[in-house]
């Protein structure tokens, strides 16, 4: 089982769960709206070799929610002094969604801190078109996967409705221990998510500025394509291609949480990667 820490930064409290069993530095980083336990599966399957560190994002789960400041030079910046922290120099990055664009950007930043990177059905790579930056914020308050933040009248209101949603389809104990730990009874009395409209908006807005891709990078990465996920047509993937000089996808099954609807198949695909660029 994971451990639970906290990383005091002067700015900020970073939570984390640690599996400290193997030697090799793996780093796991969440969606949004997510925690760090939508990883306790793939954790838990690869404790025995790796030194597993699963943050909770500024803005996300047990970390500190502060109201602005949520650019990617922001959270790079918490993945660092968390890395210091462990006396780590490098580590395998698996990444899953908004984070994918983060990952990209940091291999290009500091190289060397990315022995590889793990991309899972990640999103906006590209810049935003002006014209989306104006229809966006409107859109992303009706994304089904944030339905989940509430506010709901009470916890049962709240579970019906998670169990509605992609990332919890089939409702298995995995599935309903992370939806448990990333929410909460708000002072108001009703429930909503740990994850704050403030880091919603803020995280909107980095990733419709920031390009994902300004030049070709070398990290061995794989591209985790589900088969129900987001990236489905060769035109999403193409800038992939494109950029990461030393790429390879692979399908697996489910929909944009693999590791959450079909966690074994997702977790050898992980294994057997990572195996490969140890």
């Amino acid at each position: 089982m994971p451990v639970r820490q906290t990383l005091s930064k002067p700015d900020i409290q970073l939570s984390y769960l640690e599996w400290n069993q193997g030697q090799e530095p793996l780093l796991l980083l969440h969606g949004l709206g997510d925690h760090a336990l939508v990883w306790s599966s793939l954790g838990d399957y690869l404790a025995a070799d790796y030194h597993i560190v699963a943050p909770d994002m500024r803005g996300h789960g047990q970390s500190s929610k502060p109201e602005i400041d949520y650019s990617f030079e922001s959270a790079i910046a918490d993945l660092e002094a968390l890395m210091d922290h462990l006396g780590w120099t490098f580590a395998h990055i698996v990444s899953h969604s908004w984070t994918g664009k983060l990952a990209a950007i940091w291999a290009r930043e500091n190289p060397k801190r990315l022995r590889s990177i793990i991309l899972v059905d990640p999103i906006f790579i590209w810049k935003m078109p002006s014209l989306l930056r104006v229809t966006f914020p409107t859109l992303y308050r009706f994304l089904p996967f944030l339905k989940s933040m509430g506010p709901f009248a009470s916890y049962e209101e709240a579970e019906q409705q998670a169990q509605q949603l992609k990332q919890y389809q089939g409702w298995s104990s995995l599935q309903q221990q992370v939806f448990q730990a990333g929410i909460e009874q708000k002072p108001d009395g009703s429930w909503g998510s740990k994850f704050t409209i403030a880091a919603r908006d803020g995280i909107f807005e980095a990733v419709m500025q920031v390009p994902g891709f300004t030049i070709p990078l070398e990290t061995p990465a794989l591209f985790v394509q589900p088969k129900q996920g987001l990236n489905r047509q060769n035109w999403q993937i193409q800038p992939y291609k494109t950029h990461l000089k030393n790429l390879r996808i692979c399908q697996v099954p489910g929909n944009h949480w693999p590791f959450l609807t079909q966690p074994e198949a997702f977790n050898q695909t992980v294994a057997a990667f990572l195996a490969e660029n140890r």
